[in-house]
């Protein structure tokens, strides 16, 4: 492995374009896009938690940072972008193995910096899937999640986020219920998809299981209703907790 290749030393726009040649590489829009984020030197906020929290919640944070849309997909919890400070509090106590109270706010404030993305200058487009199960689930007790279904009627106002529920009574369900994350790249080849696990968080590039992951949405998304009943089902769940 190269010094390059092992992050010890940046690669240059040109340096991309060079390799793209060597390596007979005719994708124009992908080494343009490639050759773009060899030149964005920004160091992102995530780096101060590098020595603090694992390794793939750092790309976690920076995929979103640098995902030109996401879309996301959660059974039993509320997507990590729209969690309540309360709420995420509450999910990282139930953590095994248990994390200590100063590491629980560490994770706490490291998911509340992801959220920028939604209500930055230049707001990425969001769209959450999200199964009536997770709005019904009472982490951290009813007061913290009425907040947190009200957080959720607030910001799905935003202009740049679509919430979409899928109710107990739908006639299918396409998933075996674990979390997913998809950022779409400048080019479908830079696109990245996250899935929750047992043993933690796994990115995932491949071409096919990209399609597959895609389509997985696309019918999740058939099967959800649609915003307006989605906000409308949200504000009754609200209510009744």
């Amino acid at each position: 492995m190269t010094s390059s290749e092992a992050n010890r030393f940046g690669v240059s726009g040109e340096r991309v374009r060079t390799l793209a040649h060597i390596y007979g590489c005719g994708d124009e829009p992908l080494i343009d896009a490639l050759a773009d984020m060899a030149t964005d030197r920004t160091r992102g906020w995530w780096e101060e938690y590098r020595n603090v929290l694992p390794s793939p919640l750092l790309d976690l944070a920076e995929m979103e940072h640098h995902a030109t849309a996401l879309r996301v997909a959660q059974v039993i919890n509320i997507p990590g972008l729209l969690q309540t400070p309360d709420h995420a509090r509450a999910l990282f106590r139930e953590l095994i193995p248990a994390l200590r109270p100063h590491e629980i706010e560490h994770y706490v404030s490291y998911r509340v910096k992801r959220q920028a993305v939604l209500f930055r200058d230049n707001p990425v487009p969001y769209t959450a899937i999200i199964h009536e199960a997770a709005l019904r689930m009472q982490f951290g007790g009813r007061e913290v999640a009425r907040a947190q279904l009200r957080h959720l009627v607030e910001v799905g106002g935003q202009p740049n986020i679509t919430l979409r529920v899928i109710p107990f009574d739908g006639t299918s369900f396409p998933t075996a219920g674990q979390g997913l994350d998809y950022a779409y790249g400048p080019v479908t080849a830079l696109d990245t998809t996250q899935l929750d696990t047992s043993h933690g968080s796994e990115l995932i590039d491949a071409v096919g299981k990209l399609e597959t992951y895609r389509l997985v949405l696309d019918r999740m998304e058939q099967t959800a209703l649609q915003p307006a009943a989605s906000h409308d089902l949200i504000a009754t769940i609200t209510k009744s907790i």
